[in-house]
């Protein structure tokens, strides 16, 4: 396997690559040569204009994992990041004061807006900016795709008594970050999705993967969206290549963020099967091969394979590197196996 393809949102997503990438190194990976190659297609539907300036969260959380400068505790943002002017910009009463963005953190927001408002492509600037991040350590070896470079942005409507409708729509950040997911979510709208085109390179890299891995990315507004871009879900299905996922639901909980939110309001269930089942088998019009879930939900295994996808059940929290390759590793073999 030469050439590996990556749907990613997110935190989890940029995990799961820090160990897939170990596990190709250290040769921990049954059939992947050190020369593997992987092309992560990241989520871009989270991404919002903020004081002038265009904000990709996955695609920079992807960028500075990889690269070595995202803050570990966290899991976002720049490591010894300060934030001067997030404060001078709450102490005008400037809004939002709920999102910050850090002072180390603004420098490629600003970059990146600068570029684009030049006219260059949101995948040019994302390539640009990851000859700092990401070529340094990982040469060519990994290829970082926005999903498209047209605007998408999702936003969630949620209960609102004072609103004539009885409800409002929030931007997907501020159902995060300042609603902290705490609301019900009633339903989920991604804005520009259905005219969005993929970004140059995405789908050859479906087409020309030796494998495509789902990692353990929120289905609905991570892996959902990358889904949801017109041709995508068809590239997926027409590569010869199989198709492998993992669970984000571990014991009928998400590990972190919001799937169980997300879920609710598209009316899936929550546990491994349910996400299982609802990406659903290539075989059936899905988008799976195989699926794994954690040793907790070894008792959705059966249900899963009734459903037309290879499933077996590991050990499945990224503890660490070795823990998330060995991951990758069963990944592999569910693939060799289907």
């Amino acid at each position: 396997m030469e050439n590996l393809t990556v749907l990613s949102g997110g935190m989890g997503g940029a995990k799961f690559l820090q160990g897939l990438l170990h596990g190709i190194t250290t040769g921990a990976l049954p059939g992947v040569p050190s020369t593997a190659r992987v092309t992560v297609i990241a989520n871009t539907a989270d991404d919002w204009w903020l004081h002038g300036l265009k904000v990709c969260p996955d695609l920079d959380t992807v960028m500075y994992t990889l690269g070595d400068g995202i803050d570990p505790e966290r899991g976002w943002g720049r490591r010894s990041e300060t934030w001067s002017a997030k404060e001078e910009l709450a102490a005008y009463g400037v809004e939002p004061t709920w999102f910050g963005l850090g002072d180390r953190d603004i420098a490629t927001h600003l970059v990146r807006t600068q570029m684009v408002e030049a006219g260059y492509p949101l995948s040019a600037v994302t390539e640009a900016l990851c000859r700092r991040w990401i070529t340094p350590t990982h040469g060519d070896r990994v290829r970082l795709l926005p999903m498209t470079d047209d605007r998408v942005e999702t936003h969630v409507a949620i209960a609102d008594p004072d609103s004539p409708s009885g409800r409002r729509v929030v931007h997907f950040q501020e159902y995060w970050v300042r609603l902290r997911a705490e609301v019900p979510a009633e339903t989920v709208a991604v804005v520009g999705l259905t005219d969005a085109v993929p970004a140059p390179g995405v789908l050859e890299a479906i087409a020309e993967a030796d494998l495509v891995l789902v990692p353990p990315s929120n289905p609905v507004v991570s892996v959902g969206t990358i889904l949801g871009v017109p041709g995508l879900r068809e590239a997926i299905r027409q590569t010869a290549a199989p198709v492998v996922g993992v669970s984000p639901i571990v014991g009928d909980h998400h590990v972190r963020g919001m799937a169980e939110q997300m879920l609710t309001s598209i009316g899936v269930e929550v546990s491994a099967a349910g996400v299982g089942l609802h990406y659903g088998a290539r075989s059936a019009g899905g988008v799976l091969d195989g699926w794994l879930v954690d040793e907790r939900d070894a008792h959705h295994v059966e249900r899963v394979r009734a459903g037309g996808v290879a499933c077996a059940a590991v050990p499945l929290m990224m503890s660490d590197h070795d823990a998330t390759a060995a991951m990758a590793a069963a990944a592999i073999e569910l693939a060799g196996a289907r």
